[in-house]
Order: structure tokens, then sequence, then C-alpha cells
């Protein structure tokens, strides 16, 4: 994964035009309940951060691309549920981690509406907060309201740490 990570950031260092939609497509597949289970992809969009400050890119597009991407999956993942409820957990590849579904229930029945916002933060439970949220029927308007803002939350803290150690790596290389 580190591998596709540093490809991608090296792609996006010479075609900075194709960061914003690389980052929508990022962003959305971290979010998305099946796909970011096989590939996460936060470290790739912690390098294009890394990139903004060091290659001139324009924050404001990435930004808005990221939180797009991860409202957008998030979003599919809610109605994935809301549609196949009971039959998710016998799907793969949820069926191979058969605690992730009861985890986002009980995370998403004890914090309601925060669960969307600190779901988002923290690496499973970002699979299964989202589907868990459909499975079990959370008003579609107060989910969206906390996925569209989480989303904008999320992008611009992993673009903006990735901007942060960039340029701390640019200032210790020009110390030493």
């Amino acid at each position: 994964m580190e591998d596709i990570a540093r490809a991608l950031a090296d792609f996006v260092r010479y075609h900075q035009v194709w960061a914003a939609p690389i980052v929508l497509v990022l962003a959305f597949g971290e979010s998305l309940a099946f796909i970011s289970l096989l590939v996460p992809a936060w470290g790739a969009l912690v390098a294009i951060g890394a990139l903004i400050g060091a290659s001139g890119i324009s924050f404001w597009p990435v930004w808005l691309a990221g939180a797009l991407g991860a409202s957008l999956g998030d979003w599919v993942s809610y109605w994935f549920g809301f549609r196949y409820k009971e039959q998710v957990a016998q799907m793969w590849p949820l069926s191979r981690y058969p605690d992730l579904i009861p985890r986002g229930e009980t995370f998403v029945r004890n914090w309601g509406v925060p669960s969307i916002f600190i779901g988002r933060f923290f690496g499973p439970l970002r699979a299964s907060v989202p589907l868990a949220a459909g499975i079990f029927e959370m008003p579609y308007w107060r989910f969206q309201i906390a996925n569209f803002v989480s989303a904008l939350v999320w992008s611009a803290a992993l673009l903006l740490f990735g901007d942060v150690i960039g340029r701390v790596i640019e200032w210790l290389w020009r110390a030493v």
C-alpha cells in the first residue's frame, strides 16, 4: 500500500490538475463500506496533502473534492445498509469480520448523530458506522448533515496533516 500511495503522490506532483479528482476517488473509496476495508487510502491522502504547500497545489479544490468523495462514500454506505439490512452481514468482506456490524450498531445506538462524526476518524468504524446507521434507520437528514460536516473536517484534517508534515520535512531539510 505504501508503494501505491507514493506512486499516486508522484503522479499528482507531476500532474497537478489531477489532484482534486484523485483525492475525490481516494476519499470515496476510503469511506465506502466494503472498499475501505480492503484499500485504506488515508496514506495517499496525507501524501497528497504534503504536496499542497510544496508544489503550489490549491488547497480549496482538493479539500472540497476530498469532502465530497468522503460524504458520497458514506451516503452510499448508508443507502446500502438501509436497503439491504440483515443481508449485509453475510456479504463478503463483512462476513469475514463478523464483529464490525455489531460494533457499529452499538456505537450508533450509544452515540447517535455524533457517531457519524466520531466514526469518520477511526479506521474500522469509518467503514461500519454509516452502514449501521442505514441498517438501524437513523433519520436520513440527521445522518446527511453529520456526514457532510464530518467529511469537511476529515478531509481538511488529513490534507493539513500532510501539509504540515511536508513543511516540517522541508524545514528540516534546509536546516540540516
